[in-house]
């Protein structure tokens, strides 16, 4: 008996079609009036500031020069070039063009900040649901030209006209697919924020429609229904042009008859219709009018003097014609130049989404991380942190890196160490050159009361792009883009991001380097804010250090008390030492290898840092006597400062030595308790391992002599069976049969418990299990898959074992032995047993035994003697054999017949002929549940755990109530085919449904060589796509030679089917390659395979257990899922993790780096249909 037969579940939406007589009564219909909210105003560049209480006047100054300011900044952090990255994964021309001008919107506030990132995690998670893909804006252009034009009274062209319907169809397809993506419950708070950027958005449907009603989209022509003029003119002059070419017609073959031209010519000159004729025949046209002469003077192009009228009607026609275009065009024009607002409104927000989705696939290119803002009360909590990133990396250098490593050899890769130790920027040794580029992560990590970092260090150390990696940092968590780091990345918002880093000299402003950064610095304090974020490097420098020094002090401690964080690198050594008066200062230092004398580029927070100029000097190659006498000059410069910096050290060192001892004497006492516990543990542990081996041992000698003496019992009732049976009669033999199969009965139901005892003996042997060389064992966490063992067990509990080509080395554990036939034949033999006595007894309650006396049968046991096979053969062949079988058998007797299914030619011949023969008393069909769509067991795993799907008999349930007015095809076995009217809006590709010979299709999407296809099948005209496929499939079941893939390619276009043989119980699903067409699969509670183009069905029916079907792919009963366009590879099963490490979703997709090893060989008696023949038989 075959079980686990599965229902198809297909649901279909379609369109309603609008038709109107005419343009006036189109353009009569009243339009829909819709609040249209202004757009989220974004600042591009910073935002409003705190102004204090002052004049007009100053406040303007300051406003403009804090917009120029951040705008120098934004320059200085290399601003542009970051939303140059971002411009690659934007989709339509105006997110395009946003992101090269580097005009990404900045959140003006924190709110808008955070709305911005709520919208980049609604992405990410819409990409993940539709398998990293983008969705769909190939329609949506930049029509704001097009609207301005319209605006300002410019006549628009049907192409013109063309493009606003395209953008605004896609417009409302890009909403309707979010609210898909939406249209559960669970699903909706996470795309939420993206739904609120399209909500109450007028789509201007009136307007498409209009459009729609008025040109043909395809061919760029206006209608012949746009007016009832246009259709009344357009047909006078397709008559008037029928009689006017007959007439010509006529003329130019008496010319030629006559001689007068070597073919009939017909053309037109000056917009006239007329007649080639030779200039030594023209007066075969004595009244006709010349209108042009050949360039050789030997052929005039006469007009006959009978078409002259006919000419001029096509004139004023043509006039007329183009007159009623140009109304009808400038009506169109004057339609959109009044929803101006609206359409640009509603450009305005699907660039808005544009962008959200350009930033979400920008943060999966770089494994981007969200950030989140500090929280504005956490500066009162002690040891709370305002900025903490952990691992960031520099966007540009990633990119760099990323390019660099592309190049990389994969041989050279393994000689190559990745430096991650160091939290700096770039790294430049211990690899190969290509690799010398590598971004080198920082970690960033600043209090809630510090205001102001002094960042000291070596030169070449990495001082100027950590403070270049925060500001951009700050940016770009402002304009919504997630970062390139680790963990959870925090940090405040900041209304403006100043800085001061580079040489700002300047012969024409007459500005030195010195004064260039003193008046930028000037230009920073006076528009800075408690919100701001201020960048300065080098401060102080260019000027004599004394005076360099007390200006930076000055600096330092204003910026203190007037900004939210202000972060300085410098190589002024005392500037450090202000943290020591002020808690609100903060140290730190760019590490530098003495041993290497080269820069780590980690940043020693807490610590500050020597500038290490002679180190670096010698490490270029500088010559050794300079710099000893460098050093000499240091020492004989400041020797009492030197003298005071070393013992300031060495008191640090001695306290770090103390602090550090002491964590080692605290870890050396909780390293000996550790070692006594895991001693007393592991002492119980073995003596429990003794303990639980003889247990095992005493049970497994119990359970074997049960089995002994169940085995001996049931050979006596067998003995006694076999020598009662030869002296008795027919009719004694059910009567024996029973006897025997009570005493069987018995016996399993006395040892009961053997299989649980099996199952324990196993364990316990492959405890004790040690393959050998050359052995073949089961891997457990392969589903006991066979392998080969390659070498015996080493010291470490591990096999080297070979799985088909691949060789793996595994635990000792993770595998068994083969069991052993003899040991396991007695347990094993018991669930067999136990299903022929119930085989056996339920064919006795269907042919009524002997008891009620009715004549008594043979014994029902199938053998060659008593079954006839009609497989494989003809009708007549089958009937001839089926008859010579029935004569031949006794009376009362008992035949199996196995016709197989095929095309149900057969079955039906030997059921007519069963009904009808005189010697049959009764027949009965055996009946085998057959797996018509068995789902991939992957499908499960979502809903591992829960309880959410449902069976077979409740989804029909609950479609049926849904939809009253539903189409359900009721097949055997429970099966059904359900089809459903929901709103005419929600599919947006065509669909049809056919049902022809016990073969049912629904299709979806259009394809684009049906008129081939019906050439080749032989169909005619009016056939529909959904013909087509049934029509394939039927060739291919009866006589088609290769595999169904080959079948798949010949389809080109969009779509999907579902196709369902009932007479042969064959399924067969696909999809096309681009996946344009919605379908999704899962399973149902019971096991149930369910197909629909409906989420919102395919989630109540399986609860999670669904993914959408894959593009480019196809399933059928006999060989599952395959791929049509890569056939020689396993389409393989992709899980997806929440953040507790459990399946939340699964995708299928081609795994391109797993080959099969071949195609079976398919021919007319095993094709892709060929899997209704019924297993088991």
């Amino acid at each position: 008996m075959f079980h686990s037969l599965s229902p198809l579940v297909p649901s279909v939406e379609y369109h309603s079609l609008i038709q109107f007589s005419n343009l006036s009564s189109f353009l009569s219909i009243p339009k829909l009036q819709k609040l249209i909210p202004g757009p989220p105003k974004f600042s591009t560049s910073s935002s409003t500031l705190a102004l204090s209480d002052s004049t007009p006047d100053s406040d303007s100054h300051r406003l403009s020069l804090s917009h120029t300011l951040q705008a120098e900044t934004l320059k200085i952090l290399e601003w542009g070039s970051v939303c140059k990255q971002l411009s690659f994964f934007t989709s339509t021309s105006m997110g395009l063009s946003t992101a090269q001008k580097a005009s990404i919107p900045l959140g003006g506030s924190r709110e808008e900040s955070q709305k911005l990132l709520d919208q980049t995690t609604a992405s990410v998670a819409a990409m993940e649901m539709m398998g990293s893909r983008l969705p769909d804006f190939s329609g949506i252009e930049d029509i704001s030209g097009i609207v301005n034009s319209a605006a300002s009274a410019q006549l628009l062209t049907v192409n013109e006209l063309c493009a606003v319907r395209r953008t605004l169809r896609a417009a409302r397809g890009l909403f309707d697919r979010l609210e898909e993506l939406a249209s559960s419950e669970d699903c909706r708070e996470r795309y939420l924020p993206l739904l609120e950027i399209l909500w109450n958005c007028d789509f201007q449907m009136e307007l498409e429609q209009k459009i729609g009603f008025c040109i043909d989209f395809e061919l760029s022509i206006i209608l012949d229904r746009a007016s009832d003029e246009l259709e009344i003119v357009r047909s006078e002059r397709k008559r008037n042009m029928e009689i006017l070419d007959s007439m010509l017609k006529g003329v130019s073959s008496r010319i030629f008859q006559a001689g007068g031209i070597d073919s009939p010519l017909i053309t037109k000159r000056r917009t006239r219709m007329c007649v080639g004729i030779r200039a030594s025949h023209k007066h075969l046209l004595p009244d006709g009018v010349v209108l042009d002469v050949s360039s050789s003077g030997a052929t005039y192009f006469v007009e006959p003097k009978e078409v002259v009228e006919l000419n001029n009607m096509e004139v004023r026609l043509s006039s007329a014609e183009k007159a009623e275009e140009i109304a009808i065009l400038s009506l169109l024009t004057s339609e959109i130049a009044k929803s101006e607002t609206e359409i640009k409104v509603l450009l305005d927000r699907i660039l808005e989404v544009d962008l959200a989705f350009a930033r979400a696939a920008y943060a999966q290119w770089m494994n981007g991380v969200c950030p989140t803002f500090s929280s504005e009360g956490s500066e009162n909590l002690d040891h709370a942190i305002s900025v903490d990133i952990d691992g960031i990396q520099h966007p540009l250098l990633l990119e760099s890196s990323l390019r660099s490593l592309s190049d990389v050899p994969a041989s050279s890769s393994e000689n190559c160490v990745q430096s991650n130790e160091g939290n700096g920027i770039t790294h430049s040794g211990g690899c190969s050159e290509h690799r010398s580029g590598f971004p080198v992560p920082v970690d960033i990590k600043i209090g809630c009361g510090t205001r102001v970092v002094v960042i000291s260090g070596p030169n070449t150390g990495g001082k100027t792009a950590s403070i270049k990696t925060l500001g951009l940092a700050s940016v770009m968590s402002k304009a919504g883009m997630y970062l390139p780091a680790e963990n959870h990345p925090k940090l405040p918002w900041f209304n403006l991001v100043l800085a001061d880093v580079g040489d700002h000299q300047s012969l024409e402003q007459n500005l030195s380097t010195f004064s260039g950064h003193i008046s930028r610095i000037c230009n920073i304090l006076e528009v800075a804010s408690k919100e701001s974020l201020v960048l300065l490097d080098e401060i102080g420098g260019g000027t004599d250090p004394s005076e360099g020094l007390a200006l930076s002090s000055s600096i330092l401690q204003y910026l203190k008390d007037h900004v939210n964080l202000a972060v300085v690198t410098t190589h002024y050594a005392d500037l450090s030492c202000l943290k020591e008066k002020d808690n609100r200062f903060e140290n730190a230092a760019m590490e530098f290898s003495l041993q290497t004398l080269r820069p780590t580029y980690r940043i020693l927070w807490g610590s500050s840092g020597d500038s290490n100029a002679l180190n670096i000097a010698k490490m270029i190659g500088f010559n050794h006597n300079i710099i000893e006498r460098a050093k000499e000059w240091m020492e004989s410069l400041v020797p009492e400062k030197q003298q005071q910096r070393k013992g300031l050290l060495y008191r640090s060192l001695m306290e770090e030595r103390d602090r550090l001892q002491a964590q080692a004497e605290r870890a050396a006492s909780l390293n000996a308790e550790i070692i006594d516990l895991y001693q007393e543990i592991h002492d119980e542990a073995e003596d429990l391992d003794r303990r639980e081996t003889a247990l095992m041992a005493k049970e497994t000698i119990q359970i074997q002599q049960e089995v002994k003496t169940a085995k001996s019992q049931m050979e006596t009732v067998l003995q006694e069976f076999e020598n009662q049976l030869r002296n008795a009669s027919s009719d004694q033999f059910n009567l024996l049969i029973r006897k025997s199969e009570s005493a069987i009965a018995s016996i399993l139901e006395t040892y009961c418990l053997g299989e649980k005892s099996s199952y324990t003996v196993s364990e316990t042997d492959s405890h004790s299990f040690t393959p050998q060389a050359g052995e073949q064992v089961l891997l457990k966490r392969l589903r006991d898959k066979l392998a080969t063992v390659v070498d015996s067990p080493g010291a470490d509990d591990t096999i080297l074992v070979q799985y088909g080509k691949i060789k793996i080395r595994v635990k000792k554990t993770d595998i068994k032995a083969i069991p052993n036939p003899t040991n396991n034949a007695t347990t094993s033999s018991f669930p067999r047993m136990k299903r022929q006595v119930r085989q056996s007894r339920e064919f006795q309650s269907q042919t009524g035994g002997s008891e009620d006396g009715e004549v008594a049968y043979g014994p029902v046991v199938q053998t060659s003697k008593n079954t006839v096979d009609l497989r494989g053969t003809r009708v007549q062949e089958a009937s001839y054999h089926l008859e010579m079988a029935i004569s031949a058998r006794e009376p009362h007797s008992v035949l199996f017949v196995i016709h197989g299914m095929g095309t149900g030619a057969v079955k039906e011949r030997a059921l007519e002929m069963l009904a009808n023969h005189p010697r049959v008393d009764k027949y009965e069909q055996e009946i085998f549940e057959k797996s018509i769509g068995k789902p991939p067991e992957e499908l499960r795993l979502p809903s591992m755990g829960s309880n959410n799907s449902r069976t077979r008999e409740d989804i029909l349930q609950t479609f049926g109530a849904s939809w009253l007015e539903a189409t359900v095809y009721n097949f055997s076995n429970g099966n059904f085919m359900a089809l459903a009217r929901e709103n005419d809006d929600y599919s947006s590709h065509p669909w049809s449904i056919i049902a022809i010979e016990d073969v049912f299709c629904i299709f979806f999407g259009t394809l684009e060589n049906t008129c081939e296809l019906r050439r080749h099948y032989g169909l005619s005209r009016v056939a529909t796509e959904a013909m087509v496929v049934i029509e394939a499939y039927k060739v291919l079941r009866d006589r088609a030679p290769y595999p169904p893939d080959q079948v798949i390619k010949d389809l080109h276009g969009k779509f999907a089917f579902i196709l369902f043989d009932a007479k042969s119980a064959t399924l067969f699903v696909a999809r096309d390659r681009d996946g344009s067409t919605d379908l999704q699969w899962g399973m149902a509670g019971d096991g149930s395979l369910v197909c629909s183009n409906n989420p919102k069905i395919i989630r109540e029916a399986c609860g999670k257990s669904f993914s959408p079907f894959p593009p480019g792919c196809l399933f059928t009963n006999r060989s599952g899922l395959i791929s049509f366009d890569h056939p020689l590879h396993k389409v393989k099963a992709v899980t997806r993790l929440d953040d507790y490490g459990n399946t939340c979703a699964v995708f299928f997709q081609v795994d391109l780096l797993t080959r099969l090893p071949s195609i079976p060989r398919t021919g007319s008696a095993s094709n892709w249909a060929g899997s209704t023949a019924v297993e088991g038989e």
